[in-house]
């Protein structure tokens, strides 16, 4: 095997970023930034060890708790630890840290079944982001905190990593272009990456000076690859040829351009997470048109399109699946089934549906809201998902894939009635 290929792992002295499915902050995609004071009891010490070398405490202090079981089994899908450290590190997190109260999760029946697969990221604590489904039905995904680039194949079970070759570049957004290269976007280490699976060379394209937080990812019609950068308040358009880069900034200060689709004509829309707004971007110019959301306090995090070019969106703060038409101007909205602080994440079209993931819920459920008769139907999410931050089609329009942050998963909905 080529040495650049990284099998099933397990990290015995990796850091415990148990953070992955606590990290429901409006803020972004940090590690927990800002310092925080723990609590003193047997177990500190251990946990100020372990966990910080990873991220910073504030995702731990930031959680919403667990209960010592589900403490347990994160810590488990984290780091692989001494039994006598993880049961220290476990006590003091379930005394200092409990479970608080979460919306319950609301599941409803309807006419479509789903058979959802499952696999654990080879690295633990890997923290999979973001999901791309491949044309032969494989699936890829970035390892967050890991580093690494991973590939499952679901018809043989095989797993490989890619490890990339700027340390903590934090891989955040892929996709994958018509040679199979897969294109990400380092979070944390401000470039581009180009990655071929062949030989596990990748070529990094540095972010323009002042522009930080490279998002999310998505190729153009033309093979342009255009990107969001949250913190930047910026997008911006890479041309593969000759990584020449542009870039614009938001009209709307701390606006936080984040999901992103394009229209059957090319033309970009982003979700301004910062604000509740969703912006159209000129393909050509980059020139920015903005569209006002009815309510101030709704939080677009992530966009879907259907194929009449309506754009939806997942309101975050609000627990709404939202409908834009982008020629009126119209918007629609309707309450998720978990309520007002489900918050909605992950979002896409199949099938003539309109497919969701409520996040806050635990466990996460997967939302279904078909277009014709306007009904919901749900499902828990069987690992859990511990925040699913992105789903996607499969090319063939069949299926949908996910990544189940918080619980170090891949996952496949198989599709079906």
């Amino acid at each position: 095997m080529p040495k650049y290929v990284r099998n099933v792992v397990v990290f015995g002295a990796v850091a415990c970023a148990l953070s992955l499915a606590a990290a429901r902050d409006l803020a972004g995609q940090g590690r927990g930034r800002g310092s925080v004071a723990l609590p003193d009891g047997p177990g500190k010490d251990a946990v100020q060890t372990q966990c910080t070398k990873c991220h910073a405490l504030g995702l731990i202090a930031n959680s919403g708790g667990y209960s010592k079981q589900d403490w347990d089994q994160l810590i488990g899908t984290m780091v692989s630890l001494p039994p006598a450290q993880k049961a220290e590190i476990t006590d003091y997190l379930a005394k200092n840290f409990p479970e608080q109260p979460r919306p319950k999760p609301v599941v409803l029946a309807g006419p479509v079944r789903v058979n959802i697969r499952e696999w654990n990221a080879p690295s633990l604590g890997s923290r999979p982001h973001d999901p791309e489904p491949a044309p032969d039905g494989s699936i890829w995904w970035t390892g967050m905190f890991a580093n690494v680039i991973g590939h499952v194949n679901p018809k043989t079970g095989e797993i490989r990593e890619y490890p990339l070759k700027t340390p903590g570049s934090g891989p955040h957004g892929l996709e994958l272009d018509k040679q199979g290269n897969v294109w990400f976007t380092a979070n944390q280490a401000a470039y581009i990456g180009k990655l071929d699976p062949k030989t596990g060379d990748v070529t990094e394209y540095k972010m323009p000076e002042g522009v930080r937080d490279p998002h999310t990812p998505l190729f153009a019609p033309d093979g342009m690859l255009f990107f969001t950068a949250q913190n930047s308040n910026t997008v911006g358009r890479l041309n593969p040829k000759t990584g020449d880069i542009k870039v614009q900034k938001t009209p709307t200060d701390r606006a936080n351009p984040y999901g992103m689709v394009f229209t059957t004509k090319g033309v970009p829309f982003v979700c301004d997470f910062g604000s509740n707004k969703i912006i159209e971007i000129n393909p050509d110019t980059l020139a920015i048109k903005e569209y006002p959301l009815p309510n101030a306090d709704s939080r677009p995090r992530r966009i879907a399109i259907s194929p009449d070019d309506i754009i939806w969106y997942a309101d975050y703060s609000r627990g709404y699946l939202g409908r834009l038409d982008p020629k009126t101007g119209q918007v629609t909205e309707w309450a998720s089934p978990s309520g007002p602080k489900s918050q909605p994440y992950g979002i896409t079209y199949q099938g003539g549906a309109i497919w969701y993931v409520e996040s806050a819920i635990k466990p996460n459920v997967l939302v279904r809201f078909d277009l014709k008769t306007q009904k919901f139907q749900s499902w828990i999410v069987p690992g859990g998902g511990g925040v699913v931050r992105n789903i996607k089609t499969t090319d063939d329009g069949k299926n949908i894939v996910m990544a189940e942050s918080g619980v170090n998963k891949i996952a496949l909905v198989e599709i079906g009635r």
